[in-house]
């Protein structure tokens, strides 16, 4: 097994300063031990104006044969003859990866204490690697190697055997790639996909293979057009690290083009200590009303109620106690109401968080098909386990869909559904972004009814422990009064066709109104009026996203 990695230098950068790049001096040969054989590296040319780096793989087909576990290539559990006849000593696979990310574990990280400024700069590089197995040819190899910024990407597919052309070709090609892309790139590159062209890996696939794959696919692997492919192929199409990989690089993918960090995405929930689906108890939502003073006032009311309860007793009467229902709870019960109104048979939990609304979906046989969506991990995992979803029946698991998504961007899975609930979403963006939101939700998507809570700031004065002009969520970028509610809402109607209603939620205060506003906006046969010069931005940069999120 061989593969070279070549440069071109200048007296004043020579290309002996892959020697650096590499850890590994060009006048020395180095030889080093892997689990299945040895690894040497050596410099076939080594001058200021041309340099060469060649790592020869020897791999003992005995040793492959007794580490192996019963997986992969050369693993097969029988003492079939192929065990130990076979192209794994020759062809590059999973077992060359290995090798790159042992021989060359500091290149592979961009780590260069006496060159560090080469580290961090493109080279112009020439990789060649004589027999690549790729499942999928030349074509396959073109499209994973293409997107990534060589200027060249050369798959010469190798003959069965050149005495008898008529045998056609093998499935290996000789690959060789040119281009100007950092060291450490490069090596990340060929750490994946090598293994990805060959489908199949010399080991068992744990979990911790998803952080090697997102470390080594760090730039490149979450705007990659292939990406289902590679990560599917990488994981050994264990379906469950498949998933969990894809919906960690779509974080990666939102938090590049949000320009944040991937933490500031993934907080929609607050880390928990116990299992929501085991304590059988309604733990509340955690929205924006999370902190909004509700459980306060609940807790007061009850306190109070006990009292009188007891007070009762003393004088011999006794009192009947019934617990308020929490704002939570009514908002819930709400928008059931307005979608059982509405005939809707189809449900997106838009922003689903933890699940309480899907919860309380699921528990009515009218809506046969519920899809939560949300951008946080973290939520959706509380979701699954909320509503129990891997020990649901079968009939039961096909009515509900738990999927992770921005809603900013258009999104074609969220196309053809009854009805959508926003419930305590829109206050967590920025003003900036709701014409996104409007056009991906209102405008592609189009269910016939959208229903939208959100809270009233006016209320925020009935709610002793929440100080003067504070919002009742950190996290909340905005609160509107009722009539900058009704202002977006019926601006938004219009613009898309559609009807709306506003209902309370809560105590209706005659001064100030309810603590909760939802708007019920069902389709109209009107036509649609042109947005505003915003919106239609707005709407512009969001069609530029679809399809990457479905």
């Amino acid at each position: 097994m061989f593969l070279t990695i070549s440069t071109t230098g200048t007296p004043e950068r020579p290309a002996t300063d892959l020697g650096f790049l590499l850890h590994k001096h060009p006048d020395r040969a180095q030889t080093f031990s892997t689990a299945h054989g040895t690894a040497h590296v050596l410099y076939p040319e080594a001058s200021a104006e041309r340099c060469t780096a060649a790592l020869l793989l020897e791999i003992d087909p005995v040793a492959l044969v007794r580490r192996s576990r019963g997986k992969g290539r050369g693993g097969a559990p029988d003492a079939a003859l192929a065990q130990y006849v076979n192209d794994r000593p020759y062809a590059a696979s999973s077992l060359l990866a290995v090798a790159l990310s042992t021989v060359f574990k500091s290149a592979l990280r961009g780590v260069c204490a006496a060159l560090p400024e080469r580290a961090a700069r493109p080279l112009p590089l020439r990789i060649e690697v004589p027999a690549v197995p790729a499942r999928g040819g030349a074509e396959l190899v073109g499209k994973l190697f293409g997107p990534l910024g060589w200027t060249s990407v050369e798959a010469r597919p190798v003959a069965l055997d050149e005495r008898f052309p008529q045998w056609g070709e093998s499935r290996y090609v000789q690959l060789v790639l040119d281009g100007e892309l950092r060291l450490a790139d490069a090596l990340r590159q060929l750490y994946v996909l090598l293994p990805v062209l060959d489908d199949a890996k010399h080991y068992w696939v744990a979990p911790d293979e998803v952080d090697k794959l997102l470390r080594a696919g760090e730039g490149w692997l979450a705007e990659h057009p292939e990406q289902k492919l590679i990560t599917s192929r990488y994981l050994a199409r264990r379906w469950g690290l498949t998933r969990q990989a894809m919906e960690r690089l779509e974080l990666v993918r939102l938090a590049e083009a949000d320009d944040i960090d991937v933490e500031a995405i993934d907080n929609a929930v607050e880390e928990i200590l116990t299992d929501p689906a085991l304590d059988g108890a309604e733990t509340g939502e955690a929205s924006s009303d999370a902190t909004d003073a509700t459980d306060t006032a609940n807790a007061t009311d009850t306190a109070n109620a006990t009292a009188d309860t007891a007070a009762g007793a003393d004088d011999g009467r006794v009192r009947s106690f019934t617990k308020e229902p929490s704002l939570a709870d009514q908002r819930r019960e709400a928008i059931l109401t307005a979608l059982r109104a509405t005939g809707a048979g189809t449900v997106l939990d838009l922003g689903c968080g933890q699940g309480q609304l899907v919860q309380a979906l699921l528990k009515d046989a009218r809506f046969t098909r519920i899809v939560g969506v949300d951008v946080s991990v973290r939520a959706l995992a509380i979701a699954g386990r909320r509503i129990r979803l891997d020990r649901m029946s079968e009939r039961q698991a096909d009515r509900v869909t738990l999927i992770q998504g921005a809603l900013t961007y258009t999104d074609k899975r969220l196309k053809g559904y009854d009805a959508a609930v926003l419930s305590e979403v829109v206050e967590h963006l920025d003003l900036p972004r709701l014409p996104a939101l409007e056009h991906a939700v209102f405008g592609a998507a189009r269910p016939r009814t959208v229903i939208v809570t959100t809270p009233n700031v006016e209320y925020n004065v009935r709610w002793e422990t929440l100080p003067a002009g504070h919002v009742r969520h950190g996290d909340h970028r905005f609160e509107w009064t009722r009539e900058e509610f009704r202002d977006w809402a019926g601006e938004v109607a219009g613009r898309h066709g559609y009807d709306v209603v506003y209902v309370p939620i809560g105590p209706d205060d005659p001064e100030v109104g309810p603590p909760t506003q939802m708007a019920v906006f069902t389709q109209n046969d009107k036509t649609v009026v042109t947005g505003t010069v915003a919106t239609r931005t707005a709407v512009t940069a969001a069609d530029e996203q679809e399809g990457k999120t479905a």
